[in-house]
Order: structure tokens, then C-alpha cells, then sequence
């Protein structure tokens, strides 16, 4: 691939922005050498403003969502892309959400532009747990774990039950959830169900992955050890 296509495809602007990056000699190689259009060279000896470049595709990072932020491109609101940098809104291929948190939910989100991978994550057959820490409105009653568990519960509008969750509680309001299945709202639905309601909801876990100590609104970027740790728990 051309390097401008190359880096533009990477979200540092359109092909036409990237060719006067070359012309004013922003594009040069680790030394500080100024590289030209049609240079061949690796991704890793290009350099923008003097530093590495983004990965290529195949990137996969985590990001801690706070509370009022949308998984959307757009959105009148704040959005996911703002706590990221700019281009990382360019890239092509896109680099989406591994499924979503809505609004009132923080915690972790994966995002990736490896469409095999994100379907590795999201498939039913994967059965990839998810962790979710519940604050509620009202005390536990004592039976939700047998309910969540039974593979029986029916959520209002679905047509199948729901797979087994494990409920661990905390404390009377305090419980962490986890599924093997992402329906929509699913762990806020799941309460009322049984007749609470979610106050505060928060992913802490996804497979053998967490946060960590990743403060609220950052993110970092995944290797193939944390891969591998992320399906570890699953295999």
C-alpha cells in the first residue's frame, strides 16, 4: 500500500491532507529523515510529527466509559470517539464498539476495527462472560439468584427465556451480575423482572479482562497477551 493511502486510511486526514504532510516534511523516518510519497518503508519506520504511527488495522484497545457518553459516531450528546484522539474517529476500517453501554452505564467497553475479532467476541457460541456491579433501588429480596439462574426467566417483549446468569452478592443493594448473552438492557431488565430497579450499573469484567486500575474516560491499547486473556476464562 502508498504511504499516503496507508496513513490517511489511518485517520490523519484525506489523501489530499496527507500529500502536503509529505510536501512540508512532517512524514519522516526514526532518524528525522524527511520521506517522500513513494518511499518504501515499514510501518514502523514512519513517523508523523515525530512520532510512531497508530497501529495498523487489527487494533484493539479498552476504554473506561463513564456515565453520559453514547456508543455512537453521532449523537447530539457526548459520544465515545471524544475521549479518544480525532483520527481515531477516521479510520478505515472503522473502529467500532464491541457491542455497547448505553448512556448510564461506565465500565468496559473493547473497541476494535478487526471485524473477525469482534464477532469472535460477540458470537452466542463464544458464551463470553460478562461481569456487571449493580447498585439498587430496593433491598435484594433473597431469590433473584435462583430466578437469574434457572434459565427460565422471560423478559417482557422477548420469545426466548434468558441463558443462566450467576448473581453474587454484595450487600442488600449491591450485587454483581454475569451473563453469557448481551440482550438489550438485559441486566437493568433482569431486576425488574423481579421487581427492582438498577440506580447504577458498571462492567467490570469482560472474559478473563478488566479494567484494572484504568481511571474513568481513558483507554490503552490491547496486545495479543491480553487477547489471549481476555478468552483465557473461556477456554
Amino acid at each position: 500500500m502508498k504511504l499516503v493511502k496507508l496513513i490517511a486510511n489511518l485517520g490523519y486526514g484525506s489523501r489530499k491532507d496527507v500529500t502536503a504532510m509529505f510536501r512540508e516534511g512532517r512524514i519522516t523516518d526514526p532518524q528525522g529523515e524527511v520521506l517522500y510519497a513513494d518511499d518504501k518503508v515499514g510501518h514502523d519506520a514512519i513517523r508523523v510529527d515525530g512520532e510512531p504511527l497508530d497501529p495498523p488495522p487489527g487494533m484493539t484497545l479498552m476504554l473506561h466509559k463513564p456515565v453520559g457518553y453514547t456508543c455512537s459516531t453521532k449523537d447530539p450528546g457526548r459520544v465515545i470517539y471524544d475521549l479518544l484522539p480525532p483520527r481515531f474517529r477516521l479510520r478505515s476500517p472503522l473502529l467500532s464498539s464491541v457491542g455497547r453501554l448505553d448512556r448510564d452505564t461506565s465500565g468496559l467497553l473493547l473497541m476494535t476495527d478487526d471485524g473477525a475479532l469482534l464477532h469472535r467476541i460477540v458470537s452466542p457460541k463464544a458464551k463470553l462472560a460478562k461481569v456487571y456491579e449493580a447498585t439498587l433501588a430496593q433491598d435484594l429480596r433473597g431469590d433473584e439468584g435462583a430466578v437469574f439462574a434457572s434459565g427460565t426467566l422471560m423478559l417482557e417483549s422477548d420469545t426466548t427465556p434468558l441463558a443462566p446468569a450467576a448473581l453474587h452478592v454484595h450487600d442488600a443493594r449491591h450485587a454483581a451480575l454475569t451473563l453469557t448473552e448481551g440482550r438489550y438492557h438485559q441486566v437493568r431488565r433482569m431486576f425488574a423482572a423481579v421487581g427492582n430497579h438498577v440506580e447504577a450499573l458498571h462492567r467490570s469484567r469482560i472474559g478473563g479482562l478488566s479494567l484494572g486500575d484504568l481511571p474513568a474516560g481513558r483507554w490503552r491499547l490491547l496486545d495479543a497477551g491480553d487477547l489471549d486473556i481476555l478468552f483465557g476464562a473461556n477456554a
